[in-house]
């Protein structure tokens, strides 16, 4: 394998994006006169106006110390980011404007200032790390001269943007900049990744995409030595593989819609260089499951720009258009989304160069979009429903409780109509240390006390992978979908034998939906509650059942005389640390016996 590899290393990297310099110079002048791309020109100048008021903040050791004494990431992130959002904007402001040594000027400041950083990875990464260790070691001159640095998401990523960065404009950077850029992608990121192993290199998440993509566009990019290149390209290659372990067949990312955009994103934009590097030998597009991961994107947006956002992910997305342009190149049966689902140039709050660049270099004027139809997608491997009908979007889950990002969430469920929620997944809360230990269940949007499913004996459900559903059958016609399955082995109740929950969805005309819940238990259960989660809406109660009132309205139908209804809110950090509130709409069976059945009517416009 090494020395075939090798062989099929034949593109010069200079010319992976561009075909000459030239090239690269009329292209970057032609867009300027274009219509289709005057929106996104105009909001990178505009940030770049804006920024060049402003002098580099440089990152403090006190930001830096905040999440090693309080668990909290938000304020180094938030200025580590827009360091990268500096660097993004005044990169291809030169490549727009070349004669303009403002920008030009401010490139090579922050440059200079990102490559001085004391680590290129989040301090929430760095935890029981070299760089945090404090404790003089026997060897502390080898220690110095040859340090073990960590590599995480950002740092991989930096790399990434710098090599790229130093190819597109070695013509204009000073070389001393290109010099100390080089150095530090080295120094920082090829040489540990050459000499040491890391734990992301088998992870079957978004890490092995992004940290191994990054890292194989960086050598793609600055790597001469044709040993050295192939050997990092390999096991780039094997972490890739493990990436597209963590997708069942349907393709579906259980990690959420953002980090589909986000490691599958990376992966193609390896992918795409290692192509044009190999001439096409090596394609990492046409391997099993690739062409089903890219259709999560039009599966997952449910109205306008809603999204199905189990496990840690947003109520609202957009589209990278330069990626899903792409896409749709190289799998053809792909749906291009309409224009209006453009992420704007700021939208991405950790300003990465990758996407940014390609959203510019990989759009297409002439791939037209069009709103996502009407659909029925059932995600049979993942266990997941999704179903758009005439404004009206119903969603449910199955799976397991140890999915990447996970949420103990089996059998939980959405409802809206026209864009409006009413039956919501919290989505994902404020990342902090506590949120990626021990303590994640804790959270209201992580545990299934904050999301639509029963709550037996007292009990939430477990985590774990044996934490499971089991699907009992699956039917779709014109009229309706159904989806049955059993719910038991998701919690640790020991007298439940079986939990069948089934959902019925009636989606002609104005639809509906129908959910009966039946336990079977060996002796008496001593508590049964139903909770469902909805926003914070008029609520008005009728004699037999209750109205949630937005801009729409639906109606929960349930027999008050098999169940008590309370109504309480609560509220939790969501991911940008704002409160956001919300209703837990408790529904507790007041005759208990071995078998009950329980039964819901959602009925839309009531």
């Amino acid at each position: 394998m090494f020395i075939e590899f090798e062989k099929m290393l034949k593109a010069n990297a200079s010319s992976l994006l561009f075909s000459s310099k030239k090239d690269q110079a009329n292209w970057f002048e032609s867009i300027k006169g274009k219509l289709s791309y005057t929106s996104l020109i105009t909001e990178i100048r505009e940030e770049a106006d804006k920024l060049l008021q402003h002098p580099i903040k440089e990152l403090t050791f006190q930001e830096f110390t905040i999440f090693r004494e309080t668990g909290s990431r938000l304020e180094y992130e938030k200025s580590y980011f827009a360091k990268r959002r500096r660097l993004n904007t005044f990169a291809i402001m030169t490549l727009l404007e070349p004669t303009d040594s403002a920008y030009l000027r401010e490139l090579h400041e922050i440059i200079w200032s990102i490559c001085n950083e004391y680590s290129w990875c989040l301090p929430a990464h760095l935890k029981n790390s070299p760089e945090m260790n404090t404790e003089y070691e026997e060897d502390f001159l080898q220690t110095i001269q040859n340090p073990h640095y960590t590599i995480d998401l950002f740092a991989a990523e930096t790399a990434f943007t710098l090599s790229e960065i130093n190819k597109l404009m070695d013509h204009v950077l000073d070389p001393l900049i290109q010099k100390r850029m080089k150095q530090e992608v080295y120094r920082r990121v090829l040489l540990p990744f050459q000499n040491h192993s890391f734990h992301w290199e088998t992870s079957t998440h978004n890490w092995a995409a992004v940290c191994a993509g990054s890292i194989g566009a960086a050598a793609l990019y600055v790597v001469d030595d044709e040993h050295m290149l192939t050997s990092i390209l390999e096991r780039v290659v094997q972490a890739m593989t493990y990436y597209l372990k963590g997708f069942n067949e349907d393709g579906a990312c259980m990690e959420g819609y953002g980090y589909w955009q986000y490691g599958f994103g990376y992966y193609v934009y390896f992918a795409d260089l290692l192509k044009k590097k190999t001439s096409g030998a090596i394609d990492l597009f046409q391997i099993d499951k690739v062409d089903q991961i890219a259709a999560f994107q039009q599966k997952c947006f449910i109205y306008k720009n809603k999204v199905v956002n189990f496990s840690d992910s947003t109520e609202t997305g957009s589209v990278f258009l330069g990626l899903s342009h792409y896409l749709k190149d190289v799998f053809p049966k792909l749906e291009v989304p309409e224009t209006e689902l453009r992420a704007a140039y700021a939208d991405d709050h950790c300003s990465r160069w990758a996407p940014a660049f390609r959203n510019l270099i990989w759009f297409d004027e002439n791939k037209a979009g069009k709103l996502w139809g009407n659909a029925t997608y059932y995600l049979k491997d993942s266990q997941w429903l999704i179903s758009r009908h005439t404004d009206y979007v119903f969603a449910c889950k199955g799976g397991h409780n140890d999915e990447p990002h996970n949420h103990n969430d089996i059998g939980h469920f959405i409802l809206q109509a026209k864009g409006e929620t009413f039956l919501k997944d919290l989505g994902s809360g404020m990342y902090c240390e506590g949120y990626f230990n021990q303590e994640r269940y804790s959270f209201l949007c992580n545990g299934s006390q904050g999301h639509s499913v029963p709550i037996i004996n007292h009990q939430y459900q477990s985590a774990g992978a044996a934490r499971h559903a089991s699907t009992i059958d699956f039917l779709t016609n014109e009229e309706e979908d159904m989806l049955e399955m059993d719910l038991a082995k998701a919690y640790e109740v020991e007298t439940l034998e079986k939990l069948v929950r089934k959902f019925i969805w009636k989606k002609k005309h104005i639809p509906e939906m129908i959910l009966s819940d039946t336990y079977y238990c060996t002796e008496k259960p001593t508590s049964i509650v139903e909770r469902f989660i909805s926003p914070v809406l008029k609520i008005t109660e009728e004699s037999n059942g209750v109205v949630l009132v937005g801009n729409e309205k639906i109606k929960i139908l349930f027999d008050r005389d098999k169940l008590d209804l309370s109504i309480q809110k609560n509220q939790f950090l969501n991911h940008f640390g704002e409160q956001e509130e919300f209703y837990q709409l408790d529904f507790a069976v007041k005759d208990l016996r071995e078998i009950i059945r329980v039964d819901f009517r959602f009925v839309f416009g009531e």
